[in-house]
């Protein structure tokens, strides 16, 4: 019996090895995605606040999003492949967690408690984290930093669309 617990700790540590990346990287950002999703109420509240004229449609956040958290886990998979040792896999996958935690904060914020004006001073942290990711990334994988432009583009955008909605809609209520 011990032969075959032995085979089956090895065969398990070959598939984690193997693939482990690919899966860590592929649970997270659709736990992400799936919570953010599930924050993002597009109901009546929402559809009342003032936006601006060159507000992308409702569709387009879905797809954006899509792409990024494909391209993000791409980039993790990379830096975690180029990563030298276990302490520098962590480093990447700290930053990776922060960077979601936050991701999630701004849709709980925004949507949830109704509070684009706490989610947009949260954005500036969430903001950063992606920032930390490109240096953690490049450090570890060149060229893999730039699978995360569209991330900090996009964010970008949506920090000065979340000021726009503040400045035309506040002050916001405790909901």
């Amino acid at each position: 019996m011990h032969g075959a617990s032995h085979r089956l700790r090895r065969h398990v540590s070959h598939f984690l090895h193997s693939w482990g990346p690919e899966l860590v990287a592929a649970a997270g950002a659709t736990m992400v995605a799936f919570a953010g999703g599930a924050l993002t109420t597009i109901g009546p509240w929402y559809r009342a606040l003032r936006k601006p004229s060159w507000q992308p449609p409702n569709w387009l956040f879905a797809p954006a999003w899509t792409l990024i958290f494909v391209l993000s886990a791409t980039a993790s998979v990379m830096g975690w492949y180029g990563s030298k040792n276990a302490s520098e896999a962590s480093i990447l996958i700290g930053a990776f967690v922060l960077n979601g935690v936050l991701n999630m904060t701004w849709s709980f914020l925004f949507f949830y408690r109704r509070r684009p004006d706490w989610a947009l001073v949260e954005i500036f942290p969430f903001w950063l984290t992606i920032v930390a990711l490109m240096v953690v990334v490049k450090t570890y994988s060149g060229s893999a930093w730039l699978l995360l432009l569209p991330y900090i583009l996009w964010v970008s955008f949506a920090a000065f669309l979340n000021y726009t909605i503040v400045r035309l809609n506040a002050p916001f209520a405790v909901a």
